[in-house]
């Protein structure tokens, strides 16, 4: 019997029927990391493989599920981390080496929620460096290879979340998205990538990089998933001042809806198909318009006319926060320290100039020089006008739609170091994900075709703020008439 690749609804059934264990279902993983995540050719999502702790908690979840008291959907189910959540006990890194040997004293709320819950936390998952970047290439520690191809890149800063979930060494995975990090290695993957409404899941022990616009949220193998985890890990949190005060509601009980999507009202803003898509990814795009039209919604021409806009204010009010936030990494209270005995600000130099990599040190220039003085206000100040716009674009569309559909990405996984040397293009990667979190919003990246070299093409659908269920049940409905989300990759 093989128990590698299951969704969690299929393995959930067989760990609560008994027909497998935790500890089983946890072991095939552990091998399975052994087989494709380690040598010379290996995937490389994992940074940290917690094999001793995982199986301590395996046996608890079986325990747990033999009593037949207090079990949920998660009980017992490998979940990999991206290694930016504060784990007690496990290595926290953030990908760079300024953390590298940083364990952190508690554990982080999406953390906490998931083993409350029963799952059994596998490992660290690899990542662009402080969550900068689109392509996993900025990790100190190596990159992660994309499963479908592994001269291409798993996309980023969630390279290593997506490509674990991809390549099945663990049944799902959580990410952070700061300005696409869920939702463009998921679409690069071949797997679902969900991006909740900014404060629906707590960043209390989530390592800052942008914090208006970093949220956590899940890869999975289904939009049932998707919406399972969400149920686990979303909801108000005390300890984060930007942690919404509201109800969640039961996000899979909306999935199976009779209507389907008819009488949905979608959104297809002009702004998101530009010259440039790749043409495959825009036939796949085109046709998902097509069933979308067939099953009874309603397609609305919309625009977002700050678009063009997004990329740039993106690039300062995320680089002015990662400057501000990243000031504390200096070699004293915790992390890597690098001194040569010259003296406190020589001792500052050296931690930051050999902790941080290439990226990081570009941002946080990036963001000194936006915020100093003299440039604030033709900067910073005036992202956040333009910000603001965006937002209210957003606002005005959802007067005439109920979700916005979108390409994921412009173009499927790139080869490695095929836009490294260039950042603006790199950056432009981002281009049809950056907006929803400069608006706050959520949005879904669910599979929908493969280009003729056989690597995954992304739809993403965004929504109202607060209305996740809405893009969950329209992704459902896709995902129920097409077979894009069982492919995987030959690993």
């Amino acid at each position: 019997m093989d128990i590698i690749g299951l969704t969690i609804e299929e393995a959930g059934k067989r760990l609560r029927s008994k027909e497998i264990s935790s500890v089983e279902l946890t072991e095939a993983y552990l091998s399975r990391i052994d087989t494709v995540d380690t040598g010379d050719d290996a995937i490389s999502a994992y940074l940290h493989v917690a094999r001793d702790s995982a199986l301590a908690s395996a046996r608890a979840a079986d325990a747990r599920i033999a009593a037949g008291k207090d079990l949920t959907p998660l009980t017992g189910i490998p979940i990999g981390v991206k290694d930016i959540f504060s784990t007690k006990d496990m290595p926290t890194t953030c990908a760079s080496k300024i953390l590298e040997d940083y364990t952190p004293p508690y554990d982080s709320t999406v953390i906490a929620k998931l083993k409350a819950a029963g799952a059994v936390i596998i490992g660290k998952l690899n990542m662009d460096e402080f969550a900068m970047g689109s392509s996993t290439e900025n990790s100190a520690f190596g990159k992660t290879r994309n499963p479908w191809n592994k001269e291409c890149v798993p996309g980023g800063s969630s390279g290593g979340s997506a490509a674990a979930v991809s390549a099945s060494t663990c049944v799902a995975s959580i990410g952070t998205d700061t300005g696409g990090s869920i939702r463009q290695p998921a679409a690069l993957c071949g797997v679902v990538g969900l991006k909740p409404t900014y404060g629906r899941v707590s960043r209390y022990g989530m390592i800052a990089f942008a914090s208006s616009l970093d949220q956590g949220g899940p890869f999975t193998k289904s939009v049932r998933d998707a919406a399972i985890m969400l149920n686990v890990v979303a909801g108000h949190d005390p300890k984060d001042s930007t942690s919404l005060e509201a109800p969640v509601p039961n996000y899979t009980e909306g999935l199976d809806n009779d209507k389907g999507v008819k009488g949905l009202k979608i959104g297809i803003p002009k702004e998101y198909f530009i010259d440039g898509i790749d043409p495959e990814v825009r036939a796949s795009i085109d046709k998902a318009i097509e069933f979308y039209k067939k099953s009874g919604a309603e397609l609305i021409d919309i625009t977002l006319p700050h678009t063009e806009y997004a990329v740039s204010v993106y690039y300062l009010v995320a680089t002015a926060e990662a400057s501000s936030n990243l000031a504390r990494y200096d070699g004293v209270k915790f992390g890597v320290r690098t001194d040569s005995g010259k003296g406190l600000l020589d001792m500052y130099k050296e931690t930051r100039t050999l902790g941080f990599g290439s990226e990081v040190k570009r941002r946080i220039m990036l963001g000194t020089y936006a915020l100093s003085a003299g440039y604030y206000d033709a900067y910073f100040r005036k992202a956040s006008q333009v910000r603001a716009l965006i937002r209210k674009d957003f606002e005005d569309a959802f007067t005439k739609c109920d979700v916005i559909l979108t390409p994921t990405s412009p173009t499927p996984a790139f080869k490695f170091g095929e836009k490294l040397e260039d950042p603006l293009t790199m950056y432009l990667s981002d281009i049809f994900t950056i907006s929803c979190n400069l608006a706050g919003i959520p949005g879904i990246s669910i599979p929908c075709g493969l280009t003729e070299a056989g690597l995954p093409i992304g739809l993403q659908l965004l929504g109202r703020h607060m209305d996740e269920a809405t893009i969950l049940r329209a992704a459902h409905a896709f995902e129920e008439a097409h077979n894009f989300h069982k492919e995987v990759p030959a690993i």
